[in-house]
């Protein structure tokens, strides 16, 4: 405990640090606000009603949605599409980069060509909001709120069809920028405070639920009696089991042993002698080296069918739809879980490059023992990336739908979604993340002391 307070004062004597820690905040604070404020003519109260009436496999994906915006998707906040759009563009722009040779090219130009693929995902948000946004109206309009209740549900009359055409207008360029606007708080938090912005604006989301959430569990287990106080404690340990088994994972690494061969001069009898002396290091693959986003992207791949079969007509269409609106249903998990393994697989591929990594290893005379520089090198990196992966990725997977079998337990929905699955791991990954950078600093600022200490001695 001491050694936390200790930890708190040195964050806070960090002027640096300090200020980064409040924008972050104050940042995350404009987010939330955001998440309030409803679209021009809609009543939040009426959509609450609705979702209380819906099955519990529909309201459990609502939650999601809800969680990853912050509540402002069941509020119906200018902030209803979050930051999804952006994911969903970031998934396409990277599966197009590996199809086609002309962002290949733009990919390797270093500054410039980030620049050039973050401006081609930004255009691609925006055309991703265009459909998704009249997509959540369309179910504002035809099944949370029907136009025959519109007079009650409704401040703004668009019954006839000019109000019902100004409604969809302002509405879509509304949730179009509020989705913008939270790239660009996103952004601001990566530059200018602490941690990465996109995915702490996400936890912020999930956090938001957290506190209700542990009030009807508690109130699920003791007012109505469903276990008492026993199964209460019995739940909590194995809850904070599974947050260490989530820690353990994200953390764990596969240590590659490096050799590096340093040249020293010595002058004996008059000649010089090249001594070469070894150097013992490794290199730390990580077991889940793609970290909590296969999960964000496999998650907002989920999230299209309940989006896109609201145009469609066909009744089994719609069938096929409901299935996968069930969170806690048999397929809905199946489908998911091979998602995750396949998004990480292919994030770990995309964002380590081996060939890289065995070329700057030659340059820098570092060798793994017994293995050849150059190819060799890359494939055996490439190999043991391929075993550590399979199993991290099926760990990750297991945690991910985990929420299903707790709910069989009579854990309540809410809770269920922090038990394990995509809100635990995203929390646990960006505080780790987060945490990481702060000790950075702290690191940093450590290192300056003693510097400045030993200038001090010398004047």
């Amino acid at each position: 405990m001491n050694q936390f307070l200790n930890t708190i004062k040195n964050i806070w004597k960090t002027e640096e640090l300090r200020r980064k820690i409040s924008i972050t905040l104050f940042l995350l604070l404009v987010y939330r606000f955001g998440a309030y404020v409803p679209l021009a003519g809609i009543d939040p109260q009426e959509i609450s009603n609705f979702i209380d009436k819906v099955n519990p496999g529909a309201k459990g994906l609502m939650q999601i949605l809800s969680s990853f915006t912050g509540g402002a998707f069941n509020r119906a906040s200018i902030l209803a599409l979050g930051i999804m759009p952006y994911i969903s563009a970031s998934i396409v722009v990277q599966l197009m980069c590996l199809a086609l040779p002309y962002l290949q090219k733009i990919q390797k130009e270093g500054e410039s060509g980030r620049k050039q693929i973050n401006r081609i995902t930004r255009w691609l948000t925006i055309g991703i909001c265009m459909v998704q946004a009249p997509a959540y109206l369309t179910m504002l309009t035809t099944k949370f709120l029907p136009f025959s209740s519109v007079p009650q549900a409704y401040l703004l009359d668009i019954t006839t069809s000019g109000g019902r055409v100004l409604f969809w207008a302002i509405s879509v360029l509304l949730l179009t920028v509020g989705t913008l606007f939270s790239l660009w708080l996103g952004e601001k938090i990566t530059d200018k405070g602490i941690g990465n912005g996109i995915s702490l604006i996400i936890m912020a989301g999930i956090i938001a639920r957290f506190p209700e959430s542990i009030i009807m569990e508690i109130r699920n287990r003791l007012e109505v009696g469903n276990g008492g106080l026993i199964f209460l404690f019995l739940e909590s340990m194995v809850w904070l089991l599974v947050i260490l088994f989530s820690i353990l994972i994200i953390q764990a690494v596969r240590k590659v042993p490096l050799q590096y061969v340093r040249h020293t001069q010595g002058n004996t009898s008059n000649y010089i002698r090249s001594v070469k002396q070894s150097a013992r290091q490794y290199i730390p693959l990580k077991v889940t080296a793609a970290g909590v986003m296969p999960i964000i992207f496999a998650q907002a791949i989920m999230l299209l069918p309940a989006g896109l079969l609201t145009y469609v007509g066909n009744e089994k269409l719609q069938t096929f739809g409901k299935v996968f609106e069930d969170i806690y249903g048999f397929w809905y998990n199946l489908v998911f879980a091979t998602l995750i393994i396949l998004f990480t697989f292919f994030y770990t591929a995309i964002t380590i490059p081996v060939n890289q990594m065995a070329d700057d290893l030659k340059r820098n005379e570092a060798h793994i023992p017994k293995i050849k520089p150059g190819k060799d090198t890359a494939d055996f990196l490439d190999n043991i990336l391929s075993r550590i992966t399979l199993p991290g990725s099926i760990l990750l997977a297991i945690i991910a739908i985990l929420p299903s079998v707790t709910i069989k337990f009579g854990v309540t929905q809410g809770f269920a979604l922090f038990y394990g699955g995509t809100s635990l791991l995203i929390i646990v990954g960006v505080v780790l993340d987060t945490a990481q950078q702060i000790n950075a600093y702290l690191l940093n600022r450590h290192y300056d002391g003693l510097m400045q200490g030993k200038r001090a001695i010398k004047k």
